[in-house]
């Protein structure tokens, strides 16, 4: 097997035990958050404003997180970055407000940095032949890590009507093993896949700033901001509301949901990596906003619009509500995710392989600016309002990533006829 598959690998890998305990823990936090608050009422943490917290913090230090890179490497990013994640879940183990919102900033640095590395790392290990086949590999063995986690939260909650002391000391220990072994995995990996040139923070931070103001960026931050948006709904607000609607019946269909969503993840990025080489890069993302577009009729006609707040009787249009819709729903969410983020790597590690930094800063930090901004709305808008957000959003973001995509193979189809004409004619054919 080729040495740079190998490393996609290992870092596929390494993500997946990471995001077993992140990605497990945004899911549910909201709902176990509202359990330590009933048994402590010292405690005055929201699961919402905590993951707001995280996406505002990461999206402010993506301006920086290119100079990091720079300095460290980004395999040194990534090792580095990760340590906040597994001190981030640690923190649940001691429960105090100032502790949830302190560990949540630190996080939103170490995920920035984490990030970029990544960005970086991932298009040194691809080609532009190979790039799509990679960053689906990457995304479908990074999610993989909802099914592991939630899993075991859809076992351990089931059957509870309320997430008691025990079961949360329980989950929490077992999700920190699991994000310390993906940090001594990250670790693991190769220190040199393509030469590096020298460190230039400044001049990173400048090529990023530069960036931002091109007629193509200015199009795809539309895009960028889409998947902000529906990754704070899918990863913290969905399934907590699916929990929440009390004639659903029992909070196991958090961990339940979540598996669903990881699930759709999965088979969204197996299924574009296979795609990536017969469908343009525009289908693809097309057919993500459809099948969005259907997770979100179902969530509106089968789930309250209060749901999102707490535990609600509440009845939606769909009356009683269905279970099956409700998980049905929540795969079309991960399904559709997968769509248009793989695709988004795909572009940006080709397309934009010779300033990947800076452009992989780009998306990370209008995507987790939009993510901090849903995350701070969802403690005050409804279920129905949300959702006409996200139709909306995804809409333009489609069209936006579109005509990007035209303009791209517009350009490398000039670029393919100027080569022809100036080659001899023997040499063409």
């Amino acid at each position: 097997m080729e040495r740079s598959l190998l490393s996609v690998l290992l870092l596929g890998l390494g993500f997946m035990m990471l995001f077993t305990a992140f990605q497990t823990m945004g899911n549910i936090e909201k709902v176990v958050i509202d359990s330590i608050a009933r048994d402590d009422s010292s405690f005055t943490g929201d699961g919402y404003v905590s993951l707001s917290i995280i996406y505002a913090t990461f999206a402010i230090c993506n301006w920086i997180a290119p100079s990091v890179v720079a300095i460290l490497g980004p395999r040194g990013a990534i090792v580095v970055g990760s340590l906040t994640y597994s001190i981030f879940t640690a923190s649940f183990l001691t429960p105090k407000t100032w502790l949830l919102y302190g560990c949540s900033a630190l996080l939103g640095l170490g995920a920035a940095i984490t990030w970029n590395g990544q960005g970086v790392y991932l298009s040194r290990c691809s080609n532009s032949a190979t790039i799509s086949r990679n960053s689906a590999i990457f995304w479908a063995m990074l999610q993989a890590s909802m099914l592991i986690g939630n899993t075991f939260v859809w076992h351990e909650f089931s059957g509870l009507t309320q997430v008691n002391v025990e079961t949360r000391t329980l989950l929490f220990a077992v999700l920190v093993a699991m994000a310390l072994l993906g940090v001594v995995t990250l670790f693991a990996l190769p220190k040199h896949v393509a030469p590096q040139s020298s460190a230039r923070p400044l001049a990173e931070f400048k090529a990023a700033a530069k960036m931002a103001v091109s007629p193509e960026m200015a199009l795809l931050s539309t895009t960028f901001l889409y998947t902000g948006l529906e990754l704070s709904f899918f990863s913290g607000v969905y399934s907590p509301t699916v929990g929440f609607t009390t004639a659903l019946g029992a909070k196991h269909l958090v961990g339940l949901s979540g598996v669903c969503i990881g699930l759709g993840e999965v088979v969204g990025g197996i299924a574009c990596g296979v795609a990536g080489g017969r469908w343009r890069r525009d289908v693809i993302v097309f057919c993500g906003y459809v099948v969005h577009g259907i997770a979100f009729a179902a969530a509106l006609i089968n789930l309250p619009d209060s749901a999102v707040f707490g535990d609600t009787e509440a009845l939606s249009l769909l009356v009683p509500p269905s279970a099956t819709v409700a998980l049905l729903a929540a795969f079309l969410l991960g399904l559709g995710d997968a769509c248009f983020n793989t695709q988004i790597i795909a572009m940006l590690g080709g397309v934009f392989a010779s300033k990947s930094a800076a452009a992989f800063a780009l998306f990370r930090f209008m995507q987790s600016s939009a993510a901090a901004t849903s995350f701070a709305y969802s403690t005050v808008f409804g279920l129905r309002t949300q959702l006409a957000i996200l139709a909306t959003a995804g809409a333009i973001g489609t069209l936006a990533f579109w005509r990007v995509e035209w303009r791209t193979r517009v350009a490398e189809m000039g670029i393919e006829e100027a080569e022809k004409k100036r080659l001899p004619e023997h040499q063409v054919e």
